[in-house]
């Protein structure tokens, strides 16, 4: 057995390419390529882990974990996530109607993110969920007077900026925006800063990114206590690579890395939040797409492109050519998609087969997360869309029935 792409529910036995406990060819000859395909079985490992891990180093405060939706918004998706007892992060009101829809408990729900419109404040405060995220200042009033109209003290968390180089995201907390927080804690009874929340960058997959996130968590709380604010709750935001970028051992030195330089500042608090979505469905997702074209200079072109594998993903694809699966993936081959520009480029030099052959299958793994939810659609059918779960499948999307896979 081997196992394909760092993934064990992806192996090569006996010469066939097994995608959980299916062989490859149950959707080969039953679908035209290119298909999307979700393992839940690995879904489940990934928050299992992570879980796992957290709560053992921080075994002495309550960790709590909450799902990034705009991850991956699939239904089918949050229900699996749902059924493992975790939270939501969520930045939108379609976000929110879907993860209440699928059965998030609103009390395990944090909303926010740069926009805050009318109707996600009040249907946030109606619902009660846990926390409402609050990038701007200006917010709070906004917040309070609805939180007023329901009767509720609705708790905050305060996004701070990271100080990460030209970041635009996040309060800054100066002399003057305190000063400003501190007039409207004041004078705003419906509102209670709980928790801080800073969030560094993606794909940190080195410790310097989450001490400098630390950092700027404890230079915020140290800020908000010359107002005399006081958050009960610290919130590292997610970040996290691909689980199989991320083995548990790395996964384990990182968390234990955060607790010990947590301490060593002497930041206090009740809990601690985070909020994988890359790390939860990254790797769980997978294309099978064909060679359409080869060129000169060992171009192969597939047909996907970067309208349902952006760049803007940043997803860390793997590219196997099943068709030639026990030749050697050792020469550098360059991979574009179907769009009609130079700019829909997948990866260049990338090593694959000597042997470059129209109609070869190729499989395209670690494009569970953001994959979809940053598709620009363009001119093209969607894949369909499928679930796999030891031995059995089931599709989830259709795109000629379904049509979109936009929250509405």
């Amino acid at each position: 057995m081997k196992i394909i792409a760092g993934n064990p529910y992806l192996r090569k036995e006996a010469g066939k390419v097994l995608i959980d406990l299916v062989p490859i060819d149950d959707f080969l000859g039953k679908f035209e390529t290119p298909i999307m395909i979700f393992l839940e079985n690995k879904i489940r490992e990934n928050l299992s882990v992570f879980k796992d891990v957290f709560n053992s180093i921080f075994n002495n405060k309550e960790f709590q974990t909450f799902y990034s939706l705009k991850a991956n918004y699939l239904p089918d998706i949050c229900k699996i996530i749902n059924s493992e007892r975790i939270g939501a992060q969520i930045v939108g009101l379609p976000e929110l109607k879907l993860a209440l829809k699928v059965g998030f408990p609103a009390n395990k729900i944090i909303v926010g993110g740069p926009y805050l419109p009318k109707d996600l404040i009040e249907k946030s405060i109606e619902r009660q969920v846990k926390e409402i995220i609050v990038y701007n200042l200006n917010d709070l009033e906004h917040i309070n007077s609805i939180a007023q109209k329901f009767d509720i003290i609705q708790d905050i968390c305060l996004r701070v900026n990271s100080n990460k180089y030209n970041s635009k995201l996040g309060v800054i907390l100066d002399r003057k925006s305190l000063k400003m927080l501190s007039n409207l804690i004041n004078k705003h009874r419906n509102i209670r800063i709980t928790t801080v929340l800073s969030h560094y960058s993606s794909q940190m997959n080195d410790f310097d990114q989450y001490e400098k996130n630390i950092q700027a968590i404890a230079e915020n709380i140290k800020n908000l206590s010359k107002i005399n604010v006081k958050c009960e709750n610290i919130n590292m935001g997610g970040g996290f690579p691909e689980a199989t970028v991320m083995p548990k051992n790395r996964l384990e030195n990182i968390a234990i890395n955060i607790k010990s330089t947590i301490d060593n500042l002497g930041i206090d608090y009740k809990s601690i939040y985070f909020e994988p979505g890359r790390y939860i469905v990254g790797d769980t997702g997978l294309f099978l797409t064909k060679i359409i074209k080869v060129s000169e200079d060992r171009w192969i072109f597939l047909n996907i492109g970067n309208h349902i594998c952006p760049k803007f993903a940043r997803c860390s694809l793997r590219f196997y050519n099943i068709s030639q699966i026990n030749e050697p993936h050792k020469y550098k081959t360059s991979i574009a998609g179907i769009i009609p520009t130079d700019q829909d480029v997948l990866a260049k030099n990338y090593f694959f087969t000597e042997n470059l052959i129209e109609e070869d299958v190729v499989l395209v793994s670690n494009i569970g997360a953001y994959t979809l939810t940053f598709s620009n659609r363009f001119p093209y059918s969607l894949p369909k869309i499928f679930l796999v779960k030891g031995n059995n499948f089931r599709q989830i999307f259709d795109p000629s029935i379904d049509h979109d896979i936009s929250i509405i």
